[in-house]
């Protein structure tokens, strides 16, 4: 043994630089160096490439003992395509007890180079492939603290441990002992190991490749799936994997049915086949998932065209089937909305279903009744709980702390004299007046003024609440205002993801893959897009439209994207009457298209530089259009085949179009006209991703021009200085 061990010596003393022994690939493949990234995880294992390393060590801590040895070896598909060893140099002397067992002393790495001019050597050399170690822990934790105390980011690389794989896969009776000598004897590494590092990184390539070799046959043919099957997992659980067999891999919604063909659970994925295979392998470990596997049967999916649908689909089945294993989702039309009370002295009510004047959904009932105490106390909106009647008068008397918000030390009030508070509410919710939120804010600076900073930051968090709820409330009524929006966004790929939303309802979803006219394929949409009629409350018996106040006689001829950043005055029509009995509409004979049934008559935009025209009497009206010019930011179509994109056209939270929407006509519909406000939650979030843009809307899109997204910025900031600890405190923490 000992003249093994000197001519080893030897041998690393003529050279001490790091030897890089390479192996020709009999068939060339990309040698570009990347990181895996999380959707190519799926890599059949013949085709992924594995780093095998060993180290050897001064010591067993990372951080007080230092590396003498790295050796490693790369291979993909069975291949041998490299190897990397060296000596490394540790800056201290080697204990004699790790001689006795490495064979490695001091004097064979004292002219070997440090671990500062090797790790970025091997960094390089393991760059973009999976990390295998026998006793993974061991090896990775002193290359991290060796990264780390050199300020190099550790480049976080899969990891497989075939210490844990072996334990997996081999019985006690096969392999007594998980050491990596046993190991090599028992599976019949050809390389025995010498606890020299490139010696046993080759005898962990034979285990790794003898041990991958036995789990073949319980259908592990790719590193998903071998890194799925390390944790325990029951035959029963691994058996139904055949479900996710013929799932497609694209986006959708699964369905998890139990013995009586009843939904048991409902889930969205981006991919579904991987999705699925999850809850069958061990990365899935929530005890109430693994219940619901053991119970299901089969899985049902709904293929859809993008991320959006899939959101929708998932409510919409949610509220059909009601799953029992649906926690966060299983009520999706569970809320909690802020509104005034039907009496002659309205006050606040918390309710289950908006009327007319509400703003919401809350999660909880408590929120509801924090937000509408804020507001009430700088409304002067009662909050006693007698019921007064029209010809009866308000009188609390005024407290010093608390008490009722309409109290006055004037005298008692009647109807008339609280009908201002009522106002001031209703016009905040509407958005046509910020004058409780800016009182909000004097009352905050008063506080800090004073120095009353405690009362100031309650205030200022009770604030935020208000507005990020006003806020959101008023966005999702944009949408669902709007009688047809179209919007696309980019997929990714060169292609588009299209939406048809009415009245804040997805209508029908589609996909424009690159090379593949968009405009067409929109086109098609809208023609069979679903038809939505919606809930128009009080509108529906006063005559009011969907959205705006009736003028007689204004109809709509034609609709392009319009410039949502512009304050726009906007034109009202009424939709025309159709016969009861005749089951279709007509052309009027005036010259202009008929509406199709369930048309309510989009409404045109007319805003300032927006061209306008007359028809003569006796020249049909469709004669007039191609005279008028174009709009002042022009409507051209683009180089990705959609129409050119026009300022503001994109949907952010951070600059909303803003409009005047004039008096009372939203008072008279519901904010969101019955559309499900978890449905335009996940409508208004898509939207307000990066690059959507809308190709077609029957009118502009916008926000009330006195609302809430003035004062979003703010309320954001805000959360965070709540969120946020002082600096001692965050000390203290660390410590």
């Amino acid at each position: 043994m000992l003249p093994r061990r000197v001519a080893a010596a030897r041998r690393f003393l003529s050279d001490p630089r790091p030897t890089l022994l390479a192996v020709p690939d009999p068939a060339p493949r990309s040698a570009t160096a990347r990181q895996l990234a999380f959707d190519e995880l799926d890599t059949p294992l013949y085709d992924t490439t594995f780093v095998v390393v060993d180290l050897e060590t001064t010591g067993t801590s990372p951080d007080g003992d230092a590396i003498t040895e790295i050796g490693a070896v790369k291979v993909r598909g069975g291949e041998v395509l490299g190897e990397f060893a060296t000596l490394v140099n540790p800056g201290r002397e080697i204990p004699p007890a790790i001689v006795h067992v490495t064979g490695i002393t001091t004097a064979m790495v004292y002219a070997a180079p440090r671990i500062e001019v090797v790790l970025p050597g091997f960094l390089e050399f393991a760059a973009g492939a999976v990390l295998v170690a026998h006793n993974a822990r061991f090896d990775t934790a002193f290359l991290k603290a060796a990264a780390a105390r050199q300020d190099i980011a550790w480049p976080n690389p899969q990891v497989l441990c075939t210490v844990k794989l072996a334990r997996r896969v081999l019985t006690r009776d096969e392999a007594p002992s998980a050491r990596l000598g046993v190991l090599a004897r028992i599976l019949g590494a050809a390389t025995t190991p010498t606890h020299r590092a490139l010696d046993d990184a080759r005898a962990t390539v034979d285990v790794l490749h003898a041990l991958i070799a036995r789990v073949g046959n319980q259908g592990v043919h790719s590193l998903t799936e071998l890194l799925d099957y390390l944790p325990g997992v029951t035959g029963t659980q691994r058996a139904k994997r055949a479900f996710a067999v013929d799932l497609p891999a694209a986006p959708g919604v699964y369905l998890f049915r139990g013995p009586s063909d009843e939904v048991l659970y409902i889930g969205t994925a981006v991919n579904l086949r991987r999705r699925v295979r999850t809850y069958f392998t061990g990365s899935e470990t929530r005890g109430r998932m693994k219940e619901m596997v053991a119970l299901a049967l089969r899985v049902d999916h709904v293929v859809c065209a993008h991320g959006l649908e899939a959101g929708v689909r998932e409510l919409r089945l949610l509220a059909a089937h009601a799953p029992p294993y649906n926690r966060r989702s299983k009520f999706p039309r569970r809320g909690w909305w802020l509104t005034l009370s039907d009496e002659a002295f309205p006050r606040f009510a918390v309710v289950r279903t908006p009327t007319r004047i509400a703003v919401g959904p809350f999660s909880a009932r408590t929120d509801a009744a924090e937000v509408g105490a804020t507001i009430a106390e700088f409304a002067g909106l009662r909050t006693c709980l007698t019921r007064l009647t029209a010809g009866a008068r308000h009188a609390c008397p005024p407290a010093v702390v608390g008490g009722c918000p309409a109290a006055r030390a004037d005298g008692e009030l009647d109807a008339a004299g609280y009908a201002p508070a009522v106002d001031a509410v209703r016009d905040l919710f509407a958005g046509r007046s910020g004058a409780l939120l800016h009182a909000m804010l004097e009352r905050i600076e008063t506080y800090s003024a004073a120095q009353h900073f405690e009362a100031a930051a309650r205030l200022r968090d009770r604030t935020a609440a208000v507005v990020t709820m006003l806020h959101r409330t008023q966005r999702r009524a944009a949408i669902a205002r709007i009688a047809e929006l179209v919007v696309a966004r980019p997929d990714g790929a060169g292609g588009w993801e299209l939406a048809v939303i009415r009245y804040g309802r997805l209508a029908a979803a589609g996909t424009a893959r690159r090379g593949t006219p968009p405009m067409a394929v929109v086109d098609q949409l809208v023609a069979a897009a679903e038809t939505v009629r919606p809930d128009l409350g009080d509108a529906a018996s006063t005559g009011f439209s969907a959205t705006h106040p009736a003028m007689p006689g204004v109809r709509a001829l034609r609709i392009d994207t319009v410039d949502r950043a512009c304050e726009a005055d906007t034109v009202g029509q009424v939709s025309e009457a159709a016969d009861p009995g005749s089951g279709a509409f007509r052309t009027p004979g005036d010259g202009l298209p008929a509406r199709p049934p369930g048309d309510n008559g989009p409404i045109g935009v007319n805003g300032g530089d927006r061209p306008t025209g007359n028809a003569p009497r006796g020249r049909p009206p469709r004669s007039v259009v191609p005279d008028l010019p174009a709009a002042g930011s022009g409507i051209r179509p683009g180089h990705d085949g959609l129409p050119a994109r026009t300022p503001g056209v994109d949907i952010r939270p951070a600059a909303p179009a803003l409009f005047d929407l004039g008096p009372p006509p939203e008072d008279t519909v519901p904010p969101l006209r019955g559309a499900p406000p978890e449905e335009v939650g996940v409508i208004a979030r898509w939207l307000a991703e990066p690059g959507a843009r809308i190709v077609r809307t029957s009118e502009g899109y916008g926000e009330p021009l006195h609302g809430a997204a003035r004062w979003a910025s703010w309320a954001q900031l805000a959360h965070t200085a709540a969120n946020t600890l002082p600096p001692a405190e965050q000390y203290l923490a660390e410590r």
